[in-house]
Order: structure tokens, then sequence, then C-alpha cells
């Protein structure tokens, strides 16, 4: 008679992150305690459809099995036994995997039927539904616990549930970029609903030398006895996770961003909430330098420019960070781009991703020129500040949206009575209230992602700074000479 054998757990890691184990044919002699060797006959990849497996187990037993079917659409695989010393005769196993509704953790359903000798079936059907599959659940998920990825990504050698050092850079007192200096610190265990990540690049943003400034001093009080860490974004490897964190293990490649200052170092401390993980494309470098600026583009051209076809659009440094990604979106989204830079070097920039007209200006005169070429921008992009008021006022069409990013050249007084005489708008958003939320941040970041793969987003070329060189990053952006993100690493 044929027997059937059905096992069903929930693994505490994304689908993605069980399936990058699963779907390799070849992976459980890594994982799988009851197999001592195995290997994929004839040299073919180990998710070739039809490929063999050829295993012996621990108590001796040899098995050859056949992969009949594998999909990375609906996260499923069929395979076969052709040849075994155990008597499973006929057997044919499938494994289905589903996320959980929260997308944190995965279903995952096996199952196979098989025929036995007369009076084995019993024995049998425990075998399999003990020493494989429920045993399988347990190797698995202690496999994820300790960093286990076969995506090849590397191992996190820091020690986990200790206190770790960690070099950062950080501000004693405000002033010029030659006021950072490293400190030394010891980076505790993550407490509930925090990971701790071994950081391998961090973003450079405009925001830092705010922050260094004494701009924003509410957000990061310095005194000698307690430096304030600058920086608000990072990637690299979790090392390990807090109570009450779901969805993230040892060893993840993972990025964040968030509205409090400490990114520059080695090894930080940050809520779960923050974090995302890094698609398998997406290098660590990559997401250093892209996640925060790209977030800011989604929302710019998405929630408050709201551009699309036809849409007149004012990029200022348009061969900066976020402005060459706004450039290349915007392009793609059907907006005609006209972009103010500072010299003709990153007038050639700009144009290469999507801005058609470049206007190269030193001394923040353009509003003629915007005029002449589109008749008035329906949405200016702005982080210039106080210096380019006016001529942003006269640059604007009719019922045109001003959206202030920052204030390079002053802080920025604007009366409400000046955008009265065409009907204007003003914004001034900050970047962390449009991922005020996990679900939040996850939608963005993949929206980023998918413009990045998909050609949307054109990725600009990346300076690279070590750690300790974060002095000199702040001087190269504050200098104006620097086209696209700067990042940091470790």
């Amino acid at each position: 008679m044929l027997q059937k054998v059905t096992r069903s757990t929930v693994i505490d890691a994304p689908i993605e992150r069980v399936w990058a184990v699963l779907r390799d044919f070849n992976s459980h002699d890594q994982w799988h305690d009851v197999v001592q060797a195995s290997h994929i006959e004839g040299s073919e990849r180990s998710d070739q459809v039809g490929c063999i497996r050829n295993f012996t187990l621990k108590d001796g037993n040899h098995i050859r099995e056949q992969l009949l079917t594998l999909s990375d659409t609906t996260y499923t695989s069929t395979y076969c036994i052709v040849q075994a010393t155990v008597p499973l005769q006929r057997y044919v196993a499938s494994l289905k995997l589903k996320p959980v509704t929260d997308g944190k953790r995965t279903f995952w359903h096996w199952e196979s039927t098989f025929d036995t000798p007369p009076g084995q079936e019993e024995t049998l059907r425990d075998m399999v539904a003990q020493g494989v599959y429920e045993a399988g659940f347990e190797n698995l998920r202690r496999y994820l616990r300790q960093g286990g990825d076969l995506r090849s990504q590397g191992q996190v050698e820091l020690p986990t549930g200790v206190a770790i050092a960690s070099r950062g850079m950080a501000v004693r007192r405000y002033g010029d970029a030659d006021t950072i200096r490293a400190v030394d610190t010891q980076v505790a265990a993550p407490g509930p609903g925090q990971v701790r990540i071994a950081q391998r690049a961090i973003g450079v943003n405009y925001i830092d030398v705010y922050l260094r400034r004494g701009w924003i001093p509410q957000m990061l009080p310095v005194s000698d006895r307690e430096p304030g860490v600058l920086g608000m974004e990072a990637a690299g490897t979790v090392i390990d996770v807090g109570p009450q964190v779901t969805g993230f293990l040892p060893g993840d490649r993972v990025a964040y961003i968030g509205p409090q200052p400490g990114a520059y170092s080695t090894v930080r401390r940050v809520p779960a909430d923050w974090v995302v993980r890094l698609p398998v494309q997406i290098e660590i470098e990559t997401a250093a330098a892209l996640l925060l600026k790209g977030v800011t583009a989604d929302y710019l051209l998405r929630d408050l420019g709201r551009v699309g076809p036809g849409t007149r659009l004012l990029v200022h440094a348009a061969a900066g960070g976020v402005g060459l990604l706004v450039c290349s979106w915007a392009k793609r989204l059907g907006a005609q781009v006209i972009g103010t830079v500072s010299s003709d070097e990153k007038a050639r920039v700009a144009r290469a991703f999507g801005c058609e007209q470049v206007i190269v200006t030193r001394n923040y005169q353009f509003a003629d020129a915007v005029q002449q070429a589109c008749g008035g921008a329906d949405v200016v992009i702005d982080g210039l500040g106080e210096t380019a008021r006016d001529e942003n006022l006269a640059a604007l069409a009719r019922r045109g949206h001003w959206i202030s990013l920052g204030q390079a050249t002053g802080a920025l007084n604007m009366p409400a009575d000046a955008l009265i005489a065409k009907s204007l708008t003003f914004s001034r958003p900050v970047v962390f209230d449009y991922v005020n939320t996990p679900a939040l941040m996850a939608q963005r970041a993949q929206r980023v992602w998918d413009a990045l793969d998909s050609g949307a987003l054109k990725m600009p070329p990346i300076e690279r700074y070590s750690l300790e060189a974060a002095p000199q990053a702040h001087a190269r952006l504050e200098s104006r000479g620097s086209s696209g993100p700067l990042i940091l690493t470790c």
C-alpha cells in the first residue's frame, strides 16, 4: 500500500533566506545532521532539473535522488529516489514554501509518497517523518541561527552576546571638517527589538555636515565627555539580534537609515525597525551609497512632486548624490528635467543621467534660463537655501511646488506671503518621516532596488574613503567638487 508522510512547520526567517538554502539540491550535507557527504553527479549544477545527488548517511546507507522540478517563482521543488540501500520504493517528495503574513517568517510543507516491503510500513514512515523531516526542520533552524547562508556572503566572526569594541568618527565641538576625530567605544549586545551590525560601508550625506556644524544641536549634542558620532545610514552584516526580533539572522546582509546619528562606526546597535535585508544582487557598498538618497528620490518624485509625463522639474545640484538619482528616475517617468550645476564637468555628468538642459552657475542665477527653457518649473527640488530663494521664486511656474531639502548656502527665510503671487506651495520634508514604519521602509527600499534593477535608476559613480578619512570626505562634499555619492568603508 502506498504510504504518505506530511510535515509542516514555520521557520523564523524570510522566505528568500530559507529558499536560498533549500533550492540548492546539494546543500543538505551542510545543514542536515543525518547526511555524511553528498555530491552532484556529472558536474551538473545543483539547481539543474534532472541532476542527481549522490549521498551517504551517517548510518552508512547510500541514496541517489533526482531533482524533478524547481520553481523560484512558487518556491517549490520535487525529487525522487532512483537508487537506495533503504527500502523506500517509488519514493517521490515535494517541498513547498510560503511567506507568513508578516513576511518575516516562512511556512514550510514537506511531503512524500512511497511503497515499503510488507511489515516495514510503520518503521519507514517514522524514519521519514522524524529522522528526515522533523529533524530537518530543527537542523535548518539551527543552521540559519548560526548564520548559515549558501549565497556565500561570508560568516560573521565577531562574538555574539557580549560587548564588542567599535571605532567611530565623532565631534566634541561643532565646526569645520577637521573637528571630526576617532573615538573608541564598546557596543553592548542587542536588547529587545534591536539588531547589532558589523558595518562595512557608511553613507555620507549633507545632513552629516549640518550636524557637524551644529545647525541641528538637538539631534547631535556634543561635549568633551560625550562626543557625537555622525552618520545616518550604513550597510553590513548582522552579528546578532535581541529578543522580539524576527526576520533577521546572523550573517544577513542588511542596510538601514535612521533618525538618530551614530552610523560612522565599525559596529552599531540599532532598532530592527530601521533595517532592511539586501537582495542578493545589491552589493553592500551600493546599498550604503544608495539607500537614503534613493528613498529620498522616491518620495520626492512619487509623494511630493507627483512627477509624470510632461512635468517640468528643476533640480539643483543635479550632479550630486541625490540629484543624479532624481534626474535619471524623473527622466524615466517622462519629466522634462532641468538642472543647475557649478561646472562644465558636472554638466556633462548631469546630462549623462537624464538632465535634458543644464544651467552652469556659481552665483545662483538661473531663473531667466529656466523660464526661457520651459516657461517655469512645476516642481523645484532645492538644497541651496537662502541665497537661491528669490531665484527659485522667479523660476517657478504658477501653482508650482518648491521642495526644500537643505540649506547649503544658509538657513532659508520663507515668508508665507512670498508664495501668494503665483499660488505656490512649499514643503520642507525629512526623509525619516517617510520610512517611519517597517512596512514603509521595506516598501520604499524595494522600489529603489527595483528601479536600479530595471534601469530607471542609473547608479552614479561612488567616491570611497576609509572610515578614518571622514574629515576628507566632508571637505570633499563641501567643496562642491564631488559628483555622485560618497561612502566610508570599514
